[in-house]
């Protein structure tokens, strides 16, 4: 069954040069199904302490016994040890998923371990003396986290997505999430009884702030197969690892050299008629606003003949659902790519 797609055209503005991405999320509807139980059993399980996830440890099987699975507190640090350190797991939300399993093995090679995937004792004690500071942090929500403009809704048709102004979040909770990096649902487990929509009220968020990275991507790798980008320097070390959705079997991503040609924040989505996007009924060209939430998020990373690196309003989908051979990205690991890389810059498309 097919989801959400998304095809189009990016620019900067009036008079600016066209930057065109084809975008198409397919959705899984099985995938879809899980996320929505998810989220209703985040809703309805208590609360995270935040000195457990602080405290959380990783418990080796003792003699031939079995290794227990990790605690939601472990995952959780784990999940934003791994974010800090620059191998980032998606959207951390306490789950160990696949995106999570790909982020670690990414890890465990670049540390000279075996890349399982999976969590074990060698793993954790690499992972946590990584970072000395604690995985969560006390945040005061400022008055720009609540002041919007918030959407009351986004709607799913394009030509009503068109007649907005701004894309943007619809409410603080969601855009205190994607500042944090993490679901929604976790935000709100870790802060059951905090109201996100009053500036001055303390909660507890992922630390996963990170300084300013000077380091100048050489080479972006996409593997379509194994739905992840990395980013490598001039000696093929790995920079930053990212979970993606990459292509279809209908619209598969290209293979072989392409270059960087153009970085634009914040960029507005054009369609066109021409590609006779199923569902718009005008043959009419029109813009969508920019904004986190429009088709391609945040940041437009163009490789030229409509493909592009970009973000996506949906970050809970990336690794689970297929793309129009684009490449998406969540918002905050697109901004992070698209402030290492540059004109030139070459993206390998493999398997």
């Amino acid at each position: 069954m097919l989801g959400t797609f998304l095809i189009g055209r990016c620019a900067r503005g009036a008079g600016a040069a066209a930057l065109f991405c084809a975008a198409l999320l397919v959705a899984d509807a099985a995938h879809a199904a899980r996320h929505a139980k998810r989220a209703t059993s985040h809703a309805a399980t208590p609360a995270l302490d935040a000195q457990a996830i602080d405290n959380a440890q990783f418990s080796a099987p003792s003699g031939k016994g079995r290794a227990r699975a990790a605690s939601a507190a472990t995952i959780v640090k784990e999940e934003i040890l791994l974010d800090r350190a620059d191998f980032s797991p998606g959207e951390i939300d306490g789950v160990a998923g696949s995106n999570d399993k790909k982020a670690l093995a990414a890890f465990q090679q670049a540390n000279g371990l075996k890349p399982t995937g999976l969590l074990d004792a060698e793993t954790w004690n690499r992972l946590t003396a990584t970072s000395s500071e604690p995985a969560l942090m006390e945040y005061e929500i400022e008055p720009a986290d609540v002041k919007g403009p918030f959407n009351k809704s986004i709607p799913q048709s394009f030509e009503k997505k068109a007649e907005l102004k701004t894309l943007n979040y619809t409410n603080p909770r969601e855009l205190l999430a994607a500042k944090f990096h993490v679901a929604p649902a976790l935000l709100t487990r870790l802060n059951p009884k905090a109201s996100f929509e009053t500036a001055g009220t303390k909660i507890v968020v992922p630390n996963v702030a990170r300084k300013p990275s000077h380091d100048k991507v050489a080479e972006v790798v996409v593997d379509k197969k194994a739905l992840t980008v990395r980013a490598l320097d001039a000696d093929g070390k790995l920079i930053s690892f990212y979970p993606a959705s990459v292509g279809s079997e209908s619209r598969p991503s290209p293979s072989g050299t392409w270059h960087v040609r153009s970085v634009v924040e914040n960029p507005t989505y054009h369609y066109s008629p021409k590609l006779k996007f199923k569902g718009v009924k005008t043959q009419k060209p029109f813009d969508i606003a920019a904004g986190p939430l429009n088709p391609v998020g945040t940041t437009w990373i163009g490789l030229g003949d409509d493909y592009g690196i970009h973000g996506t309003p949906d970050p809970q989908t990336i690794g689970r659902t297929q793309s129009h051979g684009c490449v998406h990205l969540t918002n905050w690991d697109a901004q992070a790519l698209a402030k290492m890389v540059h004109r030139g810059t070459k993206v390998e498309f493999i398997n």
